[in-house]
This record gives C-alpha cells, sequence and structure tokens, in this order.
C-alpha cells in the first residue's frame, strides 16, 4: 500500500517551543497529520493561535495529548499510530523549579521514553564551557560540563543527546 502524507501521523514533542511550532507547520504545509505534546491541554488554544500566526489552521489535522517528560503518563497515547517521532521537548523550568535536577532529569529521561526518534538537539549541547574552536564542530564535540559557566539548560541538551 502506497501512504501519503495525509495518511501519516507524525508526533511532534513540546508544542509550545518554537523548533516544535516550525516543525509542526512544516509537517502540516507538507500535509501530514499531525500530533504534539503540551503538559496541559490548556495550552491548545495558545499553539493554535501561534500557529495561525504563522500561517496554518489545521482543524483536526493537529491534535493535542498530554504528556509530561517527568512521567510516563500520556506518552503511549501519544506515540500510538504514529509513523514517526520528532522529539525536541525540553524542559523550561520557572518559578520553583530552578535547580539543575529539574532541567537534566526530565531532559535525559525523556529522550529515553521513546523507542525510535528524530532528536531535535542545541548548539548547546557541543559548544559550552571550552574555547573557541579552529574546526568545524562534529559529533565528537561536546559541552564541558566541568566547567561551572555552563547552564543548566545547556547540561540539559549534552546529557539528554549523550543519552538518546
Amino acid at each position: 500500500m502506497n501512504r501519503t502524507s495525509k495518511d501519516v501521523t507524525v508526533l511532534v514533542t513540546g508544542g509550545t517551543g518554537f523548533i516544535a511550532q516550525y516543525c509542526i507547520l512544516a509537517l502540516l504545509n507538507l500535509g501530514y497529520r499531525v500530533r504534539t505534546t503540551v503538559r496541559s491541554l490548556t495550552r491548545e488554544a495558545q499553539v493554535r493561535a501561534q500557529l495561525k500566526t504563522g500561517g496554518a489552521e489545521p482543524g483536526d489535522r493537529l491534535s493535542f495529548v498530554a504528556a509530561d517528560l517527568a512521567s510516563d503518563e500520556g506518552w503511549h497515547e501519544a506515540t500510538a499510530g504514529c509513523a514517526y517521532v520528532m522529539h525536541g521537548a525540553s524542559p523550561t523550568p520557572t518559578g520553583q523549579q530552578t535547580s539543575e535536577d529539574d532541567w537534566i532529569g526530565p531532559a535525559v529521561q525523556g529522550n529515553l521514553r521513546v523507542q525510535r526518534v528524530v532528536l531535535t538537539s542545541a548548539f548547546g549541547a557541543i559548544c559550552a564551557g571550552h574555547g573557541p574552536m579552529k574546526r568545524p564542530f562534529n559529533e565528537t564535540d561536546w559541552s564541558d560540563l566541568t566547567n561551572p559557566d555552563v547552564w543548566p539548560y545547556q547540561k540539559s541538551k549534552t546529557l539528554s543527546e549523550g543519552a538518546a
């Protein structure tokens, strides 16, 4: 059976994020059905409004599932029936969540919840904590996590990519 993009559902994690919304727009423009995760379904209207600003009004071609990187709940439902997963979700703690564990634990655990992923990382996974490079970065480069100037976000991206 030949499937077209309109028959294929792609899960994009972290639907409130900038990169996730860019991916959602691109997938919708290519005709895919998209499912996205949000920590709270109360964010659906906000995400739809932002996508509308980006030129998309997907209606029922876009669905939402509540799932949190720190919990197994919701992930089975989120991935069910999806041909592909684009995993870019990463915690951005605020308020009382300010320890490194609030950044790093969910980022690493979240990468291990799904078996086959396309992982979007960040430049922070390779660029932080060492001096300027005199060559292009490659897959052997990682941020130096022993450097005290490396921020929790950069640590979370480095460790979660390493775990994947």
